[in-house]
């Protein structure tokens, strides 16, 4: 038993269709949130690197599915596009919707989903609705809630109870854990959730 080197993860395609996907083969797991919620620093600090995924101030960069490769083709993240307050039209808006759902319905080696949340700001309408429609696919979400390093720790860990607590009836199939790209905190704690749901211990 072994874990995958994150520090190897390379940048694979973009996709902007469903028949533009790699195979589907192997195992790989998606990252979501709404836009700016850390989606990409997240990505850059498991992965050891500044610039695999981009980050950007801006609400809404991610507007296209990015696969990146954790060592071979057969281990994969996704980077899949932020929801919430993103500035772009309702027509981009209602693709990604249609792109999403194709992908989580569809994609035979998607293994679970790292749903993140800034701390300052966790459990808003539109996560609890990618909550339910994600649990009623079947796929186990695990929580990052992000930024945790901008709160004290004794608020932080309050937060994090709060959402552990309102997602109590749900505790099979989501976690949640604080998580911050700045101080490294929760980073461990995320590879051990990839290292089980990317299947590395029948390596």
């Amino acid at each position: 038993m072994h874990t995958l080197k994150y520090n190897q993860a390379r940048f694979l395609l973009s996709v902007a269709k469903m028949d533009q996907l790699p195979p589907d083969e192997g195992a790989e797991v998606a990252f979501c949130g709404r836009s700016n919620s850390g989606k990409s620093s997240a990505l850059n600090a498991i992965t050891q690197q500044n610039h695999l995924a981009r980050t950007s101030k801006t609400p809404g960069r991610t507007q296209l599915l990015n696969f990146f490769t954790v060592g071979d083709p057969d281990h994969r993240l996704v980077d899949l596009p932020g929801y919430g307050f993103a500035k772009v039209s309702a027509a981009v808006k209602l693709h990604w919707e249609q792109l999403l759902e194709a992908y989580f319905q569809e994609r035979q080696s998607l293994k679970g989903l790292i749903l993140l949340m800034d701390i300052r700001h966790p459990l808003m309408d539109s996560d609890r609705r990618m909550i339910d429609w994600t649990l009623s696919l079947g796929f186990p979400i695990r929580i990052l809630l992000t930024k945790a390093d901008k709160l004290k720790r004794g608020a932080a860990s309050q937060v994090c109870w709060n959402v552990q607590k309102a997602l109590a009836s749900l505790e099979d199939q989501v976690s949640v854990q604080l998580f911050s790209s700045v101080s490294h905190q929760g980073l461990e704690e995320s590879r051990k959730v990839l290292d089980a749901w990317l299947g590395s211990a029948s390596d």
